[in-house]
């Protein structure tokens, strides 16, 4: 019998009520971390400007932060399993509020592009970590439902959420204000959670029913555990994931055709393809191949690469069209966003219930329908749009999209996972959206730039050209979303209930 059925039967002890005050400090951290991947991007100029730092440079602040993050998290996910899910989320907490405060601090571009690669190391850590917690923590089906409907609130919140706060504080206080916040923040989670979520506990008769009475995170081992970590694989799938990351960060500068981003791709297969010979023949695999074998699994992951791609590009290209192009300020440019942010909480917290009647399958699908059709009507905004006219209905009817589709993504992507995967299953969903984030950036700004391109040639005013590749950005994302519509409903629905 697999551990998920068991820790599913009438045997399962009394459910610790303290389970929900955890759900809110782990979601608090996992805003951290979505929240830093987009709160910088408002406030770039500043640091620019402060820093000596160029145009190219500036894009180095976001990518240093994406490369270990995105390259990291499957690794971060399989030692959250082999030693403690609690244990490793207050490692990489305490790194990711170390490396806020050395940002905030910076007096140069380079220490700052360290203290970046230093939160997203820390972030990779805390972020499989605290959504296995989550899958440990709430094992009944309706619980998990409430649970992961919360925690896909937070990843959609944290993306909308970088561009209001990012103006708000940048205008307020500065931009290292925008990395001083994580400190406070995370300094409550890392007090807090230890109170709420007992020690790991690392011996062979821990069994998951121990795991929800204790309202632990537990890693705890089983005799499927391997007794050491995969090394060999480890090696391979970061390094191969850390030159996909780069290479498509360097591809929104250089051009896909540029002799470095053609090596950092050849350098990525190699690696990976290395990677999958050596979990086929490991006995203690880094990644149990097996897990895609659930349909689940493999089309929530997919969805979540193509929603992470639909979702980066999009937040990117409007906070940059609201100030180049309509001339609003840093804070004027996060106000704007408030309508998103206040759409998306309401769709996530009305999500559960529908999946609960319908499951996550169908509700992906037409959550990804609508956020299609926010991001085609986004796309006919001109360049005099004003916010009320033009930008407030199509961003408010993304925000419902998005709401929804975090929350029927995530569920779909780590259902059915148990004490020994489950870090490994989160570890694979946060590694989708990042990785679908970079590629959605640097495919749908390379498109940009080439449309901008072509209406300059054509005569075109500036404004409206730089327009024209804000649209096509918009255009592109929303066939992300309606491929991943499309992925979903090639999910056998009894499969996608039960994987």
């Amino acid at each position: 019998m697999s551990t998920t059925t068991s820790a599913m039967t009438p045997t399962t002890p009394p459910l610790s009520p303290h389970r929900w005050a955890a759900l809110v400090v782990l979601a608090v951290a996992q805003f951290l971390v979505v929240l830093d991947a987009s709160i910088v991007n408002i406030a770039l100029p500043s640091i620019g400007s402060q820093l000596g730092l160029d145009t190219a440079q500036l894009s180095g602040v976001i990518t240093a932060y994406v490369l270990p993050f995105g390259g990291l998290l499957l690794l971060g996910g399989r030692l959250a399993d082999r030693f403690g899910h609690r244990r490793v989320f207050l490692i990489g907490i305490a790194g990711f509020i170390a490396a806020s405060a050395l940002a905030g601090l910076a007096p140069n571009g380079g220490l700052l592009l360290a203290a970046r690669a230093l939160q997203g190391a820390s972030a990779a850590l805390l972020a499989p970590a605290s959504l296995a917690i989550v899958t440990r923590l709430f094992v009944t089906p309706a619980d998990r439902a409430k649970a992961l409907g919360v925690w896909g609130a937070v990843a959609g919140i944290g993306s909308a959420a970088g561009v209001l706060l990012g103006g708000v504080l940048t205008a307020a206080f500065g931009w290292p204000a925008i990395f001083f916040v994580n400190v406070p923040a995370g300094l409550f989670v890392l007090l807090v959670l230890p109170r709420l979520v007992r020690r790991d506990r690392m011996n062979a008769t821990d069994t998951e029913n121990t795991n929800a009475n204790a309202n632990t995170s537990n890693s705890n081992s089983t005799n499927t555990t391997p007794a050491k970590l995969d090394l060999p694989g480890a090696a391979t799938v970061t390094g191969g994931l850390i030159a996909l990351v780069a290479g498509l960060s360097a591809a929104g500068q250089a051009g896909f055709g540029s002799p470095l981003v053609i090596a950092l791709f050849a350098v990525a297969v190699a690696l990976l393809t290395a990677f999958a010979l050596i979990e086929r023949r490991s006995p203690a695999p880094l990644v149990d191949l097996a897990i895609f074998r659930r349909p689940a699994v493999t089309g929530g992951n997919l969805a979540m690469l193509l929603i992470g791609a639909a979702t980066t590009a999009t937040f990117f290209a409007l906070s940059v069209f609201m100030q180049d192009v309509l001339g609003f300020d840093a804070l004027t440019s996060g106000l704007t966003q408030l309508p998103l942010a206040g759409t998306l909480v309401v769709a996530a917290a009305t999500v559960p219930a529908l999946m609960a009647r319908i499951g996550a399958r169908p509700v992906l699908v037409g959550a990804l329908v609508v956020l299609a059709a926010g991001l085609i009507w986004l796309s006919f905004a001109p360049a005099g749009a004003g916010f009320v006219s033009d930008l407030l209905a199509p961003t408010i009817v993304i925000g419902a999209g998005l709401g929804a589709s975090f929350v029927a993504v995530t569920d779909l992507a780590v259902s059915g996972t148990s004490g020994t995967d489950a870090g490994l299953a989160s570890g694979l969903v946060n590694t989708s959206q990042q990785i679908g984030g970079a590629l959605g950036l640097a495919v749908l700004s390379t498109i940009a730039a080439a449309v901008t391109s072509g209406a300059l040639g054509s005569g075109a005013a500036p404004a409206v050209a730089a327009t024209s590749g804000f649209s096509a950005v918009f255009v592109g994302g929303a066939l992300a979303a309606l491929v991943a519509a499309t992925l979903v409903l090639a999910i056998r629905p009894a499969r996608a209930r039960r994987a």
